[in-house]
């Protein structure tokens, strides 16, 4: 049975399960200021010990998660950072690292596999001689998996080897692992294992594991300290925030062992899409959760696409002139998959027989994702 509606906008769409509203309902609360919240405790020390961290931090989203850690890890402004020029960090957050802490970020090109290459990375680094006129290099930032380059992972070998970087030249390495689960599910190694070389990693938990809201930072304990004091800062300190704790913990709990079946249909999507002669898609870049594919025809937009499938009870994202992107999650079936595909079929054969009708597009993105 096709839900009423199939929204592949973003993972960060879903609505909370009845386990994760139950187990919100009877969390069992205190001020997590104060440090009293025995929910929010609780999960904390479970996502570190499955990171293979010391400690974790409950924030409200992943922006402030990789901001909190790009400013702990960088304390002196004018401090800089290498990472993606494709990177959510750095065209998704608002330069909030610029504008809040005085970090300025040096970008490597991002590869099509989400990837930098390592020897751009070290050239990349600043000279201590040169620091009478440039900033000193203190932090590589990674991102898995890399949203922008389709969802792609990064594997443990690549990220050993960006973190041996780091470690020789006296650097901190940050992973964004806003999808880090989808990473670990896809390629078959442990996440604790993927995450090993990095100082300190963001997980957003609103994304493929379905939560509310909310995001988790991993690190040392001095690290979590230092982070939890600009947490506040920033006005991420929530009180009773063990009511999002507990469904954040469902999440992880339940939806990690569906991450697979959300790859398998992003899978059978770009299958049916190869299928319509007006649309391409690289099935080989289809690694985790997203699916990319690119209008040929000039007749077709991919706003007015988009715009179609809404009145269908469809939503997808426009990311481009030409391109569009969907999500799958754990709240899309398999019938869902195949609806979807139907209607996309018929949206393209509508436009192209002069037939479709323009409509205001109230829930697609015209243009941009917006990082999400």
């Amino acid at each position: 049975m096709v839900t009423n509606v199939v929204d592949l906008r973003s993972d960060t769409v879903t609505k909370p399960s009845e386990a994760m509203r139950a187990a919100m309902a009877v969390a069992d609360v205190d001020d997590d200021v104060l440090g009293s919240d025995p929910t929010a405790h609780r999960f904390e020390t479970e996502m570190a010990r499955m990171m293979g961290k010391e400690a974790a931090l409950f924030v409200p989203s992943g922006t402030m998660a990789n901001l909190v850690s790009v400013l702990v890890h960088c304390d002196t402004r004018g401090s800089e950072v290498i990472l993606g020029d494709n990177s959510h960090m750095h065209i998704y957050e608002n330069g909030g690292m610029s504008t809040i802490g005085g970090v300025h970020p040096r970008t490597v090109r991002n590869n099509p596999d989400g990837t930098m290459d390592i020897d751009k990375i070290v050239a990349a680094i600043r000279h201590p001689n040169g620091a009478l006129c440039y900033p000193t290099t203190r932090l590589i930032c990674l991102e898995n998996t890399q949203g922008n380059c389709g969802g792609k992972c990064l594997s443990v070998e690549y990220t050993d080897k960006v973190g041996e970087v780091a470690k020789t030249h006296g650097l901190k390495l940050h992973i964004d692992g806003a999808r880090i689960f989808n990473a670990s599910v896809a390629l078959g190694v442990p996440v604790d294992r993927l995450v090993r070389t990095a100082d300190s990693v963001s997980v957003c938990l609103s994304k493929g594991l379905g939560a509310p809201v909310g995001s988790v930072i991993v690190g040392s304990k001095a690290f979590i300290e230092k982070a939890k004091i600009l947490r506040k800062t920033l006005g991420g300190g929530m009180r009773q925030v063990g009511v999002l704790c507990a469904a954040a913990h469902v999440g992880v709990r339940d939806t990690v062992g569906k991450l697979a079946d959300d790859h398998r249909r992003a899978k059978v999507l770009a299958d049916g899409l190869k299928k319509i002669k007006q649309l391409t898609v690289d099935l080989t870049s289809v690694e985790t959760n997203m699916v990319y594919f690119d209008i040929t025809d000039p007749l077709i937009s991919p706003g007015k696409l988009c715009q179609l499938l809404e009145q269908r009870n469809v939503l997808a994202m426009a990311v481009s002139s030409k391109s569009v992107r969907l999500v799958t999650h754990y709240q899309i079936s398999d019938s869902d998959v195949q609806h979807a595909l139907t209607c996309i079929e018929e949206a393209v054969e509508e436009i192209l027989s002069g037939n479709a009708k323009s409509e205001h597009l109230t829930n697609g993105v015209a243009a941009n994702s917006y990082g999400n």
